[in-house]
C-alpha cells in the first residue's frame, strides 16, 4: 500500500524581536507577527537574548560569542530567523560566521544559521513574495534608509514597494535618505558630539521633505531621530515601517509620551 504525502506545512519563522523592540516598542513586534502570518508563515517567538552586537562592536568577542550561541540554540528549530531590524539581522548574517570562523565545531553551524536570517521587509518581499498590503494610511511620509539594513542586508526598494500599496499613503523622498542618522549603536554613546552633528543634518533633511511622518526599519535609528526632532520642537510623527504596513498605528508615535504617562 502506498502512502501519499500531505501538503507541506507552513514555513516556520522564528521572530527575533530585538532588545529595543522588546523594551521600548513592543508594537513593532506585534506588527511583524501580523505581517508574517498574513504572508503565510507560522511564527514562533522563542525566549531570547541580545544578538551580541553591542559586545561585538566594543571588541568583547567572548561575550559576543556566548550571546550568539544562546541565539542559535533558541532558534534551532525554525526554517528562517527574521528580525524587524537590519542592524540585528546584519549582525547575525554577517558577523556570526566571523565570530566562529576559527572553531571547526561551530563554523558550519554559524554559517548555516546566518544564511537563514533575514530582515523583516526583505523577507516578506524577497522570500515570501508578499507584494501587497490591504491597509489605509492617508498620510504623507518620508523614509530613512538605515545603514545596516541598506548596506549589510540590501534593504532599499522593498519597503518602498510595499508602501506604494498602502491606500492613501504618499511617499516623499528626503535628500540623502541613505545617509547615516548618527546612531550607530555604541557610536552614539562613544562619540556624542559627532553623533549629534550627524543627526542634526538628518533632521534638516527630514524637515525639508515636508512630510509629517518619518518611517524607517530600525528602531535605534528611529529613536535617535525622534529624540532630535523632539528637542528641536518638531511635531514629526515617527514610526517603524512595519507598524504602517500592518495597519497598527494606534500607538503614540515613537518618542511621544505613552498613554497614561
Amino acid at each position: 500500500m502506498s502512502v501519499t504525502a500531505g501538503p507541506p506545512g507552513p514555513i516556520r519563522v522564528g521572530l527575533f524581536v530585538t532588545c529595543l523592540v522588546d523594551l521600548f516598542r513592543p508594537s513593532v513586534g506585534f506588527a511583524a507577527v501580523k505581517l508574517l502570518e498574513e504572508a503565510g508563515c507560522e511564527v514562533v517567538v522563542p525566549v531570547q537574548t541580545c544578538c551580541g552586537q553591542p559586545a561585538y562592536n566594543s571588541g568583547d568577542r567572548p561575550d559576543a560569542r556566548a550571546l550568539a550561541l544562546n541565539v542559535m540554540s533558541a532558534f534551532s528549530g525554525v526554517d528562517y530567523i527574521v528580525a524587524p531590524s537590519g542592524s540585528c539581522a546584519g549582525m547575525i548574517r554577517h558577523h556570526y560566521p566571523e565570530l566562529f570562523a576559527d572553531d571547526p565545531g561551530l563554523s558550519a553551524r554559524a554559517r548555516a544559521f546566518a544564511e537563514k536570517t533575514h530582515e523583516l521587509i526583505s523577507f516578506l518581499t524577497d522570500v515570501m513574495k508578499y507584494d501587497h498590503v490591504t491597509v489605509s494610511y492617508p498620510r504623507r511620509v518620508t523614509y530613512h534608509d538605515s545603514c545596516s539594513g541598506l548596506r549589510e542586508m540590501g534593504v532599499k526598494d522593498q519597503p518602498r514597494e510595499l508602501l506604494k500599496t498602502v491606500n492613501g499613503l504618499e511617499l516623499v523622498e528626503m535628500k540623502d535618505a541613505d545617509v547615516c542618522c548618527g546612531f550607530g549603536g555604541t557610536f552614539a554613546v562613544k562619540y556624542g558630539e559627532i553623533s549629534d552633528a550627524i543627526v542634526s543634518e538628518k533632521a534638516k533633511n527630514i524637515n525639508a521633505a515636508g512630510a509629517p511622518v518619518l518611517l524607517a526599519g530600525d528602531l535605534g535609528c528611529l529613536m535617535n531621530m525622534a529624540g532630535k526632532l523632539s528637542r528641536e520642537g518638531r511635531m514629526t510623527e515617527v514610526r517603524h515601517v512595519a507598524e504602517v504596513l500592518a495597519g497598527m498605528t494606534s500607538e503614540p508615535p515613537i518618542g511621544a509620551p505613552s498613554r497614561g504617562a
